[in-house]
């Protein structure tokens, strides 16, 4: 076996950041990704690229942003000229057995044949565990990346639309043993028309739309079980690794590529630019060098940008050229780093929908400024120390017209930066 670290990165699909139990949430019980936050620093503002999988994958797995490489929908491929450079590739071609499990979502060729990972076993979450661990199992005269991709809680979806689940149905509940609704429940003043528009435009996406209260709580119930079965899987993979002994040598990282609504602000699904669905977990875990059990709450970071930067510093790599991300590595060892970005960019697309309808994000160390193409109160603005939930539109309020305009310059000045085309509001 090398002497260089091991890289396991495990994740699942529309698991929005508080929804585990070492986040301090008690509607659901989580024990495996508690175990990797007792070993590592939980990172607690931690957001995705786009609340979307393909978008999201593809900036997972080159470090760019969905503008940068043009996946800002489903069923986009990563571009033939940073390919080779993608997480699989460019581990390959260091020396790396890379091998990948479960979803994948990124067309265009099979993991095998065109993105550096030998496939262990294709989309669905049965039996992905087993195939993890008869690949840790293996004898290896070289480190491995290991990515096991779980598709739950995104059975959500289908629950919500009253199909069958596809992984085992989640049994209904009284009402008063489901949680009760979230404190940011209701439709916020002046939210953006842009967001209630998209909800209508697409009845099988958001089927949700005329829930009652109860419906609400029965939906909430069914995701946290679903969460619940998929962190029972990633038990089975943690546990071989500790029996095995490779918990010492091996770098764990555990996110999600979105969040989930889960009925804040009545929204079930993804691709709103609320927290609920860009704000993801975020665990970073190598046993004996991690500052076990740490909950950073000062650095703001993009699992889309800063995976790739941080496995390659870990596993002694040279990270592509003109990546934007930054490894995590001091602050999940020391709890600080020399520099860090004092703001955080996601985008957003409803592609399905006749309006095309775009949004950005712009967080920063105290406020939130969302804004999206077009339909009345277009832009937000949040202070997320006061207001975590959302539902004052300070954007409304002349007395913040500076930190609203602050906050538009800036994101002009990232997209001019960066090549983004999207237009921001000028006053």
């Amino acid at each position: 076996m090398s002497d260089r670290l091991n890289i396991l990165y495990i994740f699942t699909d529309q698991q929005f950041a508080g929804a585990m139990s070492c986040a301090g949430n008690q509607e659901l019980h989580t024990p495996a990704m508690d175990s990797l936050a007792e070993t590592g620093v939980l990172f607690e503002n931690a957001y995705c690229s786009q609340p979307l999988c393909t978008p999201s994958r593809g900036s997972m797995f080159t470090g760019r942003m969905p503008h940068e490489t043009g996946i800002d929908f489903n069923g986009i491929p990563i571009p033939d000229e940073i390919r080779d450079q993608s997480m699989g590739n460019l581990f390959e071609a260091a020396g790396y057995d890379c091998a990948y499990a479960g979803k994948w979502h990124l067309p265009r060729g099979s993991v095998d044949d065109e993105h550096g990972f030998r496939e262990l076993i294709g989309f669905g979450d049965i039996g992905l565990a087993e195939a993890c661990i008869d690949y840790l199992k293996e004898p290896k005269d070289r480190p491995f990346l290991l990515v096991a991709s779980y598709d739950n809680p995104h059975n959500i979806c289908e629950w919500a639309r009253h199909q069958n689940l596809p992984y085992g149905n989640i049994p209904r509940v009284p009402t008063e043993d489901c949680p009760n609704l979230p404190a940011n429940f209701a439709i916020p003043p002046f939210e953006p028309d842009a967001i209630r528009f998209e909800q209508a435009q697409q009845p099988l996406i958001y089927p949700t739309v005329n829930y009652s209260d109860e419906e609400w709580r029965h939906l909430r119930h069914a995701y946290f079980r679903l969460i619940e079965k998929v962190d029972a899987e990633i038990g089975k993979i943690l546990d071989t690794v500790r029996d095995l002994g490779l918990d010492e040598n091996t770098l764990i990282i555990f996110s999600s590529d979105h969040g989930d609504g889960h009925g804040s602000h009545h929204w079930n699904q993804k691709s709103a630019l609320y927290e609920e669905q860009i704000r993801i977990p975020y665990i970073v875990s190598l046993k004996g060098a991690t500052k076990g059990g740490h909950v950073d709450r000062s650095h703001l970071v993009s699992n889309g940008l800063d995976i790739i930067p941080t496995i390659c510093d870990y596993a002694g790599i040279e990270a592509p050229d003109g990546l934007r991300g930054r490894s995590v590595r001091s602050i999940a060892e020391t709890g600080a780093a020399d520099e860090w970005r004092n703001q955080l960019v996601v985008e957003t697309y409803f592609g399905e929908s006749q309006s095309k309808t775009r949004g950005r994000a712009l967080r920063t160390n105290r406020y939130k400024y969302t804004v999206y193409s077009f339909g009345m109160y277009r832009e937000q603005l949040t202070d997320m120390e006061n207001d975590h939930g959302e539902m004052v539109n300070l954007a409304a309020n002349s007395k913040y017209r500076d930190v609203l305009q602050e906050h538009r310059d800036q994101l002009q000045k990232w997209c001019e930066e960066t090549g983004d085309n999207f237009k921001v509001p000028i006053d």
